[in-house]
């Protein structure tokens, strides 16, 4: 795990996907040996388990805490693991954190309530309430096209007075309001998009949670090296060359899905998405593979 303040959860992290068995059930032993992979041989420093990319709105909370425990034993010592554990409901995200914890977790996400669309002042008081009862680090997650509502600065800043809140999760898509954010807040902020890993890491942000890391995770850590020894041309080139892969994993299809035609086609652990996702077809596949192997992917 890291022990670098500046990046209270690691650099790269994975929003992995819940691997399931053909018949739909989650597969435990495909979690630990994904898990494995993607730390050992993609270089990523910690796991974010139980996120939209995890499929937690078709998992149970019985599978989430089980799936956090799995993963938790696979990795030990070797990255950290983010257990999501946010929803609209803040009664039920406080079992969630109780479950994350008791099953081993070393951070935990928190996404802004979806749906009912709080003001900034509910907003407030609901993590608050949440990082009241927690004893793990908190990363939170801003993601407005998904939730409805944006973590404005000054409820950034606000929450951050908390010491158990030490992190975001940035979704919003706009690196300069994330900047201000993060310079007011002085927070640990994380992309969470990935098509501009590279910009919002050059603005200051400590590192991303990333889908395309399942794939393309020592390509992202080798960018994030390039910028931190000052060889901005040679990141440039990394991005450039992670277009392809950006375009498979996130915009050939719905993204998980996309990751899973990926994993499965290279004989990792993935299965098949829970509806209302369905596998990628045919043709969308094949899309994706060619995408991987113009990016060098094998």
């Amino acid at each position: 795990m890291t022990s670098d303040a500046t990046r209270p959860f690691g650099r790269l992290l994975t929003a992995m996907i819940t691997p399931f068995t053909d018949d739909g059930a989650l597969d435990v032993d495909g979690a630990q040996t994904l898990a494995t992979y993607l730390v050992d041989e993609q270089r990523c420093d910690g796991l974010v388990l139980n996120g939209t990319t995890g499929e937690s709105p078709t998992t149970t909370d019985a599978e989430k805490e089980t799936l956090v425990r799995a993963v938790a034993e696979a990795v030990g010592d070797r990255a950290t693991v983010v257990a999501g554990a946010g929803s609209y409901d803040t009664a039920h995200s406080l079992e969630l954190i109780a479950a994350a914890e008791r099953a081993g977790a070393h951070g935990l996400l928190l996404v802004t309530p979806y749906y009912s669309r709080p003001t900034q002042d509910m907003l407030v008081r609901h993590f608050n309430t949440l990082a009241d009862a927690a004893e793990l680090p908190i990363m939170l997650y801003d993601i407005p096209p998904r939730s409805g509502r944006e973590l404005e600065r000054d409820t950034v800043v606000t929450l951050a007075k908390h010491p158990k809140i030490v992190a975001v999760k940035d979704a919003t898509q706009r690196i300069y309001d994330a900047q201000r954010k993060r310079v007011a807040s002085g927070l640990a902020y994380y992309n969470g998009v990935d098509d501009i890993n590279l910009a919002a890491y050059a603005s200051g942000q400590v590192g991303a949670v990333s889908v395309i890391a399942h794939l393309a995770g020592k390509r992202l850590a080798e960018m994030f090296d390039a910028v931190d020894a000052g060889d901005i041309v040679r990141a440039r080139s990394i991005s450039d060359g992670l277009l392809p892969v950006v375009w498979a994993l996130q915009d050939s299809t719905q993204g998980l899905c996309a990751v899973k035609s990926a994993l499965n086609a290279r004989g990792l652990p993935g299965g098949p998405p829970r509806p209302p996702l369905y596998a990628a077809d045919v043709d969308t596949s094949a899309l994706i593979e060619s995408l991987l192997k113009e990016a060098g992917i094998a």
